[in-house]
This record gives C-alpha cells, structure tokens and sequence, in this order.
C-alpha cells in the first residue's frame, strides 16, 4: 500500500537540514637567510648556489637558493639570482611566495617581491616535484647590489615567505571556545615572591632565599632526596656552596614559574661574555645538572646551541660534557666534525686537547663516522682527519703527545 501525500510530506519536514562550509586559504611560514662573505662566494660559477637550511612550512621542506654569479649563463653575471625550492617530496604544491632582500641601513627601503595581497591571472604558482623552484634568474644586478644598503659588513640578508594553499572542510570555527594559557606557574610564583608559608631558607653567599619544601621536592629530585629523606628533616636553614645568589635565584624562579628570567639571560649573554662557561646560561646548565631539573637543563641546551661556532664549540663541548647535556654534545661534536679544519686552528681546540683529551677521542669518532658531503671548512679532507687521530697540528707539524 503507497504512502499518502501528507504522510511524505511530514516525514521530510522532520529532515534536519545539513551544511558544510570548505574553506582554501595559505598555511603561512617564514624564514630568514643571513649570507655572511659575499665578497667570497662571488666567482663560484654561473648556475652554482648557497642554500639556507631546510625550514619546513605546510608540511613541506622548503629552501633559499642564492647564486652570486647568477643562474642564467646568457647573463655573464651581471645579475645574482634567488629561488625558493621545494626541498622534500610533493608533487602539484600550490603556493604563494615572498621573496625581500633586507635594506640594512634602517630606512626601510626593502626590495620586496610578492605573491602576496595581489591578484594573480593564473591563480597560486605550482610546483610540480621536489627539486621545483620559484624565483628570479635577474633579482639584481651584482654590480648595483655590491654598492647599496642591501650589503653591510660583507652580509645580506634575505627573507623569505611561503604560504601553502590548503582546501579543507571547516567545522571548528563555526564553534569555537577559547581556552586561557596556563596560569599555574604565575600563582606558584607568587609563593616565591611573597614567601607565604615558607618553611625552609637557603643561605647562598651569605645571601638568604625562602622557599617551600614541598615545591622544591615536586619539581627536583635531588631537593627531594635532601629535603625529606635524610635524618634531619627539621632543619630550616641550608648552607649552598660553589654557586652564586643570582644563580640560584634564576632557578628558584624556574622552579616556581617553569619560564626562565629573560632580561637576565639577554644581559649576561655568552655574546658579552670572555668565555661561554661564564655566562648565566652556562651556569644555569650547571646548577640543573646538580638538582636534576631535566627541563632546565633542556632549555639551557637549546640556548647555548645557539651561540656554537668555530671559536665556541670546544669550550660549550667541555660544558656539555661537564654537566651531561647528552643533545648539546651531540650537537658540538657534529659541528666540530662537519668544521674540523677551521676548528683545529682555534684556540679552543687547544684548550680541549689540555684538558679533555677524551672528548677528542670522541670527536675522531663523530669524524669517522660523518657522511662523505661532510664539509670541514671546504671538504673534509682525509689528512686532516689523519692529523687528528695522530696529534698533529693543522699546518700538517707533529705534536708530541703529554705523557
């Protein structure tokens, strides 16, 4: 027996209606390549490039192309050329691109190239595979270049923006709540600056801290295993040697807020500093490594990865190796391996040869073990290495082992 009319039409009036909204937009990223030596690089060879480091934007790899002598052979270097490639595997990535060229003299005058707040005829630029770029053969003509406010100090510095075009269907921002970020550690922190409820003092230099037992012992193992499981657990005041007041202050103050005292990091940077090991970073690396505060630690490795270099890697690998930072020594000897001729000329190498000849028995390991596109300061050469494992030195004269 059929259904009625009214019997169809009732049942459709109880069909909620559905809806779906898709939405394209750019997943949006940025990078900056600082070029230090362009004088030098000049003269490598027309269609020869300097790349930046892979950064990652849309779930893609990405890279700055820069050939001083340019791409173009029909050019004869009059131009230097610049590209972004697309470093990792894809195929048909749509993307809108921002290329500027940085004007250091502070006047703002940046050469800008832009997929950016402008219409395109043919919509977003396509990259077919990895290895695809986008860019221009004619970016600048050299000999212009090398007399503007682009180039200051032997530098340039390039800026790059990616947007990856994404379609996605949207449901989230049509209902959205927001949630707050996480407060907790400026309500601990309060504890620390008002010393409600302290119940234990910390002499350090004559200079007196007071804290709460019961914080410390959440946040440290090695405060846990003082504060509660010796004998004397009554006592309230604590004797702390070999660290300085600002020191220990600096890490009270991650202990309560889990954030690190920025002003007095910038100012007692290892930039400023005579050696990395003074620095209040440094010292914070050491102070983590004695209270097993395995964040700090972490956060104090990260920065001082930062200030590697040729002249710095031997003394922040001593460091890290003082105060078991296992990523930060990984990271030294990778550098020291990859830069080995330039870091066998520095003072620092010398230093570690003194003081810690297993780190060196370390490093010719990270050597041997390096791929063969290993570069040590222009390819890393099998005499070099030689003279690393045999104790000489790098103008190729033996150096008599200490007995």
């Amino acid at each position: 027996m059929s259904e009625t009319p009214e019997k169809t039409r009732n049942q459709s009036a109880l069909v909620s209606p559905t809806s779906s909204r898709s939405v394209t937009e750019t997943i949006n990223g940025s990078h900056r390549f600082v070029i230090q030596g362009y004088s030098l690089a000049k003269g490598m060879g027309i269609g020869k490039h300097i790349a930046s480091d892979d950064f990652t934007v849309g779930g893609y790899k990405w890279a700055i192309y820069f050939y001083p002598d340019g791409k173009n052979p029909e050019d004869n270097s009059t131009y230097v050329s610049v590209f972004i490639a697309l470093a990792s595997e894809g195929t048909d990535v749509r993307a809108l691109f921002e290329l500027t060229l940085v004007d250091q003299s502070g006047k703002g005058k940046h050469k800008v190239h832009s997929h950016f707040d402008r219409s395109l005829e043919s919509g977003p630029y396509t990259l077919k595979y990895r290895g695809s770029m986008w860019g221009y053969k004619r970016f600048f003509r050299r000999a212009m270049l090398e007399t503007s406010d682009y180039l200051k100090d032997d530098c340039l510095k390039i800026n790059c923006t990616v947007g990856v075009v994404v379609s996605a269907i949207d449901c989230s921002r049509l209902h959205s709540i927001q949630v707050p970020d996480s407060d907790i550690g400026s309500h601990i922190g309060t504890l620390l600056e008002n010393m409600d409820g302290s119940d234990i003092i910390f002499n350090v230099s004559g200079e007196n801290f007071h804290a709460h037992k019961l914080v410390l012992a959440a946040r440290s193992p090695k405060f846990r295993s003082e504060l509660f499981e010796r004998l004397d657990s009554d006592e309230q005041e604590i004797m702390v040697s070999d660290m300085e007041p600002k020191v220990f202050k600096a890490m009270l103050h991650f202990i309560y807020r889990d954030a690190l005292v920025e002003e007095e990091l910038i100012a007692s940077s290892s930039c400023s500093a005579p050696l990395v090991a003074d620095s209040l970073t440094a010292k914070l690396l050491a102070a983590s490594d004695r209270y097993d505060l395995e964040r700090l630690r972490r956060l104090c490795e990260s920065r001082l990865c930062k200030d590697i270099s040729v002249n710095s890697v031997a003394q922040i690998l001593a460091l890290a190796d003082r105060h078991n930072a296992s990523e930060l020594k990984a990271v030294c000897l990778r550098f020291a391996a990859e830069n080995l001729a330039a870091v066998m000329r520095s003072d620092g190498f010398e230093y570690l040869k003194e003081n810690y000849p297993a780190l060196q028995s370390e490093l010719l390991k990270t050597v041997a073990g390096c791929d063969d596109d290993c570069s040590s300061g222009g390819g890393k050469s099998r005499s070099v290495w030689a003279q690393l494992s045999d104790g000489g030195d790098t103008s190729g004269r033996r150096v008599r082992q200490r007995t």
